[in-house]
């Protein structure tokens, strides 16, 4: 008797996470990406120079999530990795991101010695506002025009093709200000890590089991659905049903490797640009623990370059939030068409349009995951062979 099967679209840690414990519960899972690559965004490898380089910009981990932590440690090693980030202003320096005590004190050439000392400066800055309508308005009520327009405007226009006014303050409101001289990028997050061996080896590992096999360069098509007793789709939700309704807008970003032979030192591998480039930030790949491999000549180095989906062979990466809320309402009407088959459940940032962390869709694949599987509990031993 066959046993009936679950699919699985797009093996990202959305999809990944759901194979794996549907299948450690006794179902038998197909995955399938359209990709020739598992670990979706995740995807790393190793490039001509020696180095690990992240094919669709850096990942780094960090959670306070422990029992996260604790299930992706299954599946190879993790090594500490606390990350910073650099501004470059227009005079050239290169000054701590987020913005810190120290950021403030070399732009302006003003003594801030501790926390009141940089609040009552701010204040000098700020343009109160009770209730901010978007995120112009909610970072001018913290750190002023001057400050918003130097490291935050030209970011915007680049990376959503939106000005402020025009960006919901939720999308800002995530960008912390710090108060001290703190220059890690997650200071708050007890678990700051990257994989040893690379994203790559940890999906391997985690889509390696007897109930689980994997297509890749498979686009999902219309009609699977019906072998399968239910589907987890991490595609575009309005993509699955066909735009119909309009189409859910996101960005993108084009990655230009470079082989160079000026190796950047520090300990910050990211640089933000704040000028009017396309380009929003790049990336030393030999900065990052365990990403130089083999050292020859030249270093790399990835810049990105934000860009519409659809400019970009339909990659999608960031969901676009508007102040008015327009395209969240769009995806709302997607979201209860979907809700009528109840065998088909989208998950992951393209399934929920929502922008999420690593750690967020581990952990959320984790829980729906757990749900359907005590839902519908199978033996936990298939024999794979004689189905």
């Amino acid at each position: 008797m066959a046993v009936q099967r679950i699919l699985v679209v797009g093996a990202g840690f959305a999809g990944a996470v759901h194979a794996r414990v549907l299948a450690e519960a006794g179902w038998a899972v197909d995955v399938v990406d359209q990709r020739p690559h598992i670990a979706g965004n995740c995807f790393d490898h190793v490039d001509g120079n020696g180095m690990r380089v992240h094919a669709y910009g850096p990942h780094l981990f960090h959670t306070n999530n422990a029992r996260v932590v604790d299930w992706v440690s299954r599946f190879g090693a993790w090594v500490p990795y606390e990350h910073r980030v650099k501004a470059l202003v227009p005079d050239g320096r290169e000054l701590p991101l987020p913005v810190n005590r120290d950021t403030l004190a070399a732009l302006f050439g003003v003594s801030l010695p501790d926390e009141a000392a940089m609040r009552g400066f701010l204040a000098t800055q700020a343009l109160p506002c009770a209730a901010p309508g978007n995120a112009a308005e909610h970072l001018n009520s913290v750190v002023g025009p001057t400050i918003t327009d130097l490291f935050f405007r030209p970011y915007t226009r680049k990376m959503w093709a939106l000005e402020l006014e025009e960006m919901h303050a939720s999308v800002v409101q995530r960008l912390p200000i710090r108060f001290d001289t703190e220059d890690r990028y997650f200071p708050d997050d007890r678990y700051q890590l990257l994989p040893r061996d690379g994203y790559a080896a940890i999906f391997a590992a985690m889509l390696d089991h007897p109930g689980i096999t994997v297509s890749l360069s498979t686009p999902f098509r219309h009609g699977m659905e019906r072998s399968y007793a239910q589907v987890f789709n991490s595609m575009a939700i309005d993509e699955f049903h066909g735009c119909d309704l309009g189409e859910l807008p996101y960005r993108s970003i084009r990655f230009h490797h470079r082989a160079s032979a000026e190796w950047r030192q520090g300990d910050s591998p990211v640089l933000n640009r704040t000028d009017d480039s396309p380009i929003t930030r790049e990336t030393s790949w030999h900065l990052l623990p365990h990403h130089l491999v083999a050292r020859g000549t030249h270093c790399t180095i990835t810049a990105e370059e934000p860009c519409d989906w659809r400019a970009n062979n339909h990659e999608r990466y960031y969901p676009v939030k508007t102040a008015d809320g327009r395209h969240e309402a769009l995806y709302e009407r997607y979201r209860a068409r979907a809700e009528r088959n109840p065998r088909m459940h989208f998950i992951g940032r393209c399934g929920t349009y929502r922008y999420l962390d690593m750690h967020q869709v581990i952990n959320q694949s984790l829980i729906s995951a757990e749900k359907w599987a005590q839902a519908y509990p199978r033996s936990p031993v298939i024999a794979v062979a004689a189905e």
